[in-house]
């Protein structure tokens, strides 16, 4: 009997944890500590995450002209309204320097609706992330920490990923 549980167990976190099929994820040993993550919303306010604590933070970097962040825009505005991930907050982080008009038109475009469009600020996130391309996703735990990232596109519709989210909601 004891030899049956231990084995549920065991494969019941070995599938739980388990995202290999998904590429891009790279999900960190040791979660990391961030500080001073701040970006500008369309009206250039200042958001710092510290003030969502509590919550499950996905920072998508982007722009306009990249094909990838069209593909993905889409599929990350439905993550948003997932009910299976009440406290998501997802933060579309535009890092192409772009002007406001161009970005609502990429918005209105794609229908995204369950998302506003964030700002890089001009110290650069991306620097400070050692972003390597666009998009780029930070995904960030209840205590404000990164755990992984995900490095290019993906589906965020795809439900292995979503199932393995809900760990960290």
């Amino acid at each position: 009997m004891r030899f049956l549980i231990l084995f549920i167990f065991l494969i019941t976190n070995v599938f739980a944890d388990d995202v290999s099929g998904i590429k891009n994820i790279v999900i960190h040993k040791d979660a990391k500590t961030l500080n001073n993550v701040i970006f500008l919303d369309k009206k250039d306010h200042k958001i710092n995450i510290s003030n969502f604590d509590g919550n499950l933070i996905i920072l998508n970097f982007w722009a306009t002209w990249c094909e990838p962040c069209k593909e993905e825009m889409p599929s990350l505005d439905r993550l948003q309204v997932n009910s299976e991930l009440a406290n998501l907050k997802v933060f579309p982080i535009n890092i192409g320097k772009e002007n406001k008009i161009k970005v609502n038109k990429f918005f209105e475009d794609f229908n995204i609706k369950n998302v506003e469009p964030y700002f890089d600020t001009p110290i650069t996130l991306a620097k400070k992330f050692s972003l390597r391309g666009v998009p780029t996703s930070i995904l960030i735990n209840k205590n404000g920490k990164e755990f992984a990232r995900i490095i290019g596109s993906i589906d965020f519709d795809d439900k292995k990923f979503i199932s393995w989210l809900k760990m960290y909601n």
